[in-house]
């Protein structure tokens, strides 16, 4: 399986709270919802509709997972919505119970043995593994060298602090840009694949 990233991200790497002024407000985040004046339905909206589509699983962290499993089941008779709720999911979490997995087709993966996990995985058979939000699980996954793809929507905005997908811990990683499309808004959609270093 491929494991594909996708992100609102602002120009200094913030990836948090994108949707709401209450959806992540760790660490003093005043910022939330951010992506509202930026958002545009044709490029941006066609870009996540685009990732959904071609995702055969999703993988969360427990925290967006739980956010997304609150909001999505009951926007049902959507065509975007009813994939969410119908395609397998994957949340990788310490805390949660298997009987807290509420949201259908979930599958939980402990934290602890999530690394391990994720590379069998990746090494079965084909698909696309998507991951959105999360980014915790994400800066793992790109310490450990699990991600094939980014799919950046990198949106005009410098927001001063706040959670980004990237580690901090030494690692380096190539990527080739496979495509960039610029929505009237500002925001550009860039899609990168990881390449082999030289």
């Amino acid at each position: 399986m491929r494991i594909v990233i996708t992100a609102f991200i602002s120009l200094d790497g913030v990836v948090q709270a994108p949707g709401g002024p209450e959806e992540d407000t760790e660490g003093g985040f005043a910022h939330g919802g951010w992506t509202h004046p930026f958002f545009d339905p044709d490029v941006v909206g066609g870009a996540f509709d685009a990732a959904l589509q071609e995702a055969d699983a999703l993988l969360f962290g427990r925290r967006t997972w739980q956010s997304m499993a609150q909001a999505w089941p009951e926007r049902a008779g959507d065509p975007f919505a009813d994939r969410m709720n119908s395609m397998p999911k994957y949340v990788v979490s310490r805390t949660l119970a298997d009987e807290q997995l509420t949201w259908n087709n979930t599958t939980r993966i402990a934290g602890d043995e999530a690394v391990a996990h994720l590379r069998k995985l990746r090494e079965g058979d084909g698909g696309t593994l998507l991951v959105m939000g999360s980014p915790s699980l994400a800066r793992t996954l790109l310490s450990e060298g699990l991600v094939d793809e980014l799919r950046l929507i990198v949106m005009p905005v410098m927001l001063g602090g706040g959670k980004s997908i990237f580690p901090e811990d030494g690692t380096k990683a190539a990527f080739e840009l496979v495509s960039t499309t610029a929505a009237p808004t500002g925001t550009q959609v860039c899609v990168y694949r990881a390449a082999k270093e030289a």
